[in-house]
């Protein structure tokens, strides 16, 4: 089955001005970066009253199981995942063989996403490392046959951090190089993640927009055709820095990474205000895996990429969809409707409330603001088909 993926990239690619494509992937990677805790606690049934002590996660089964109804849901364009679990749904299970969806994996994992209960490593500068190996990720092997189509994943992301350290960044780079010459010999293609610095760079924040923007280019004016990512996963810095670097080179498609789960309004905001500056990609890995039902979480980011329903009508509809379902919020939809500004390094914890010009008022789940017929009859058929859709 032909892949979403590449139906859009080269959409993209052959009208990058007029296109209207836009992928949305599910980042369920994050067993390589939290360990036990990566798939989520499990939701009891009265969490108000439930003690820190009693928190329980969730199994690798029933992680893998939230990969499988996603890929099933078929909303979404690429499925990241570490190279175990690759190697189980895909190799195994041929989970993608009939999917438009394309898997793919985390080919490296450098310390700054380190994030292990009791240790500081993610507080250091990051360093490169790679657990993964390109083989394995395409074959489960450590040699796969060149003649031979991959039955895992063809596609990894590759992320990097710079810290304004000298040695630090000369070293991340020069892992870079190696592992873009050994992509290249094995056919193996990669998006190119680009955190924030994990530490404090030593320059003014208001720099920091041109610190990635510079470090993004210069890294890539040196490499040709065949070595380049397919797409960038960059944090959100806001209009200016976005339009900076879409405007720069049209054939370097720019996406965004979710970050920290935040409230509902966060991620449906985040993605359409990204969307309109100038991404074309959003990677949300938390922000699903820590919704209260994400299935439907996933259709509301759809929805609003494909601009049928608005950030502000998508939370009050979710909640409409959690009150059906008969599902708990973890907030209260004032709350949820609220806009924070969370901390921008993979480890990073906290965020700070902002109320924006014109957020929206609370409301009752599943309705919108008065004098809005048109998009009041478009949120309730959305209700209407979600409930319907999801179990």
């Amino acid at each position: 089955m032909q892949k979403s993926l590449d139906q859009k990239i080269a959409d993209i690619r052959a009208n990058p001005s007029g296109s209207k494509a836009f992928i949305i992937a599910d980042a369920k990677d994050a067993d390589m970066a939290f360990g036990i805790t990566a798939p989520g606690r499990k939701r009891p049934l009265n969490p108000e009253r439930v003690l820190k002590s009693e928190i329980r996660w969730k199994t690798l089964a029933e992680y893998r199981q939230q990969i499988r109804d996603v890929v099933r849901q078929g909303l979404i364009d690429i499925m990241l995942c570490s190279a175990s679990n690759v190697e189980q749904l895909a190799i195994n299970e041929g989970l993608f063989e009939n999917s438009h969806i394309t898997p793919a994996a985390r080919a490296n994992d450098a310390t700054d996403i380190w994030v292990i209960r009791g240790a500081e490593y993610i507080q250091q500068p990051s360093r490169p490392f790679r657990t993964a190996t390109i083989d394995h990720i395409k074959c489960g092997q450590i040699d796969c046959d060149p003649a031979a189509p991959h039955v895992g994943a063809d596609l990894g992301l590759y992320s990097v951090t710079f810290t304004n350290d000298l040695d630090r960044d000369y070293e991340t780079l020069r892992a870079f190089k190696e592992f873009r010459e050994e992509a290249e010999r094995k056919s193996f293609r990669y998006f190119l993640e680009v955190f924030d610095p994990n530490v404090d760079p030593g320059i003014s924040a208001g720099m920091v927009d041109g610190f990635i923007n510079d470090h993004i280019i210069r890294s890539l004016a040196g490499v040709t055709g065949r070595g380049r990512p397919v797409f960038l996963k960059i944090v959100y810095r806001g209009p200016k820095a976005m339009e900076e670097l879409a405007a720069y080179d049209p054939n370097l498609i720019v996406g965004i990474l979710g970050g920290g789960a935040g409230t509902t309004y966060d991620a449906f905001k985040l993605i359409a205000e990204a969307q309109k500056h100038g991404a074309r990609v959003a990677l949300f890995g938390r922000k699903i895996n820590h919704a209260e039902h994400p299935l439907a979480f996933i259709e509301m980011l759809r929805r609003i990429v494909e601009h049928e329903i608005t950030p502000e009508e998508a939370v009050r509809a979710y909640h409409g969809v959690l009150q059906a379902s008969g599902i708990t919020p973890l907030r209260k939809l004032e709350e949820d409707q609220q806009l924070t500004s969370g901390i921008t390094s993979y480890g990073g914890s906290g965020s700070t409330i902002v109320k924006p010009a014109g957020a929206p008022a609370a409301e009752k789940p599943g309705t919108i603001p008065a004098g809005s017929t048109a998009s009041r009859t478009r949120v309730d058929e959305q209700l209407a088909r979600l409930r319907q859709r999801l179990p």
